[in-house]
């Protein structure tokens, strides 16, 4: 049998296109949902018309938002995960248990399938930084679960990534591409076809679009002042429409700096939102402002400037062409707002699939 389990919205996007797909062939899967994430979920499983999780494990009725939550909520999965795994995975000890990156889910998850004795699928395995605090702890994560051999097989997307998971044990895929090219291709197709939804940029308003939520930039209160600081300058040049991650919201409120932006009438905020409704929102937008490493990937797929708010990234794609590494540098910042439309490239012509190759790997367990 083939298990999915996803934690986090950045898994679930990543991973809907396999499920999707599986949809398709006819292929029955066992989802697992580990609730790390719960706004917007079930919205999106809705919008790419996939089945409810067949089994949710630690569900807090809202997303883990803080360090405290974050350590609590993982010994509980740990705990249940442990208890009821055979339950969790239907009795079965011969499948393989697909999760997506390197969000607490991979390990967690990883070690409740080895347990229950079954093999594990890296999917967008073998990103490394090679600094074990950035990301943190999502470089932590992918080192540790690797180390701990928890890991069978590692599905790269390219041969960087395959260069660093060669020291470990497991076999490698190399999918030629990462899953969210399907996922962005499947959401394009939704919006294009689906005539019942409104515009995202009905009154063609020019703005930019803010998201940012890595533990690095809204854990420490310097950082934070810093950012809303830059993201106030640029607010002077063009509109911002900035989607506030739950744990961003509560970082900004804790630290008082949440009213700077909620008055500042060139910044609308809005709720976090579907990933098809996002892609409508990104589509229309001049260029997006973005410290994850999944919103760096879509816009290189669309072709949209992006401005990078990290130091550094693991991520190549998009890099030296419409991605911008800001470095949190005022004049690079400033370039980039200036001159944003020289930033723009052409939408992905890239047809390959590593959806397809990750499934026909798998279909062996099925």
């Amino acid at each position: 049998m083939i298990h999915v389990l996803i934690g986090t919205r950045a898994q679930l996007i990543k991973m809907i296109p396999i499920m999707h797909q599986m949809k398709s062939r006819g292929i029955d899967y066992n989802f697992i949902f580990m609730a790390q994430h719960r706004e917007t979920i079930y919205e999106m499983l809705e919008g790419f018309k996939l089945k409810k999780p067949d089994y949710v494990l630690c569900d807090t009725g809202s997303d883990i938002v803080s360090t405290k939550q974050m350590i609590l909520w993982s010994l509980k999965v740990l705990y249940e995960g442990i208890l009821s795994k055979n339950k969790i995975f239907k009795e079965d000890k011969n499948g393989i248990v697909l999760i997506h990156g390197d969000a607490p889910p991979l390990l967690l998850g990883a070690v409740i399938a080895k347990l229950q004795g079954l093999q594990t699928g890296s999917v967008e395995a073998g990103l490394r930084s090679f600094n074990w605090w950035k990301p943190f702890p999502e470089e932590i994560t992918r080192v540790v679960t690797a180390k701990l051999r928890l890991i069978d097989v590692y599905y790269c997307q390219d041969e960087t990534a395959i260069s660093n998971i060669k020291s470990y044990r497991g076999r490698y895929v190399h999918t030629q591409g990462n899953t969210i090219s399907d996922s962005i291709r499947l959401a394009l197709k939704i919006n294009q076809h689906n005539n019942s939804l409104e515009p995202a940029n009905k009154k063609r308003e020019i703005y930019a679009v803010v998201t940012l939520h890595r533990f690095e930039t809204i854990s420490n209160a310097k950082q934070l002042r810093k950012v809303v600081a830059l993201v106030q300058h640029i607010s002077k040049t063009i509109n911002l429409i900035f989607i506030l991650h739950p744990p961003t919201k509560a970082a900004l409120i804790n630290k008082g700096l949440f009213n700077e932006l909620n008055h500042n009438s060139s910044i609308r905020l809005l709720p976090r939102m579907s990933f098809i409704d996002f892609n409508r929102l990104l589509s229309a937008s001049q260029f997006i402002i973005t410290d994850g490493g999944s919103n760096q990937e879509e816009s290189a797929f669309l072709g949209i400037p992006c401005l990078l708010f990290r130091n550094e990234t693991e991520r190549l794609e998009g890099l030296g062409k419409n991605v911008v590494l800001s470095k949190f540098d005022i004049s690079i910042i400033d370039e980039f707002v200036e001159n944003y439309k020289n930033y723009l490239t052409p939408i992905s012509s890239i047809t390959s699939s590593p959806t397809s190759i990750i499934l026909d790997d798998v279909v062996s367990y099925t």
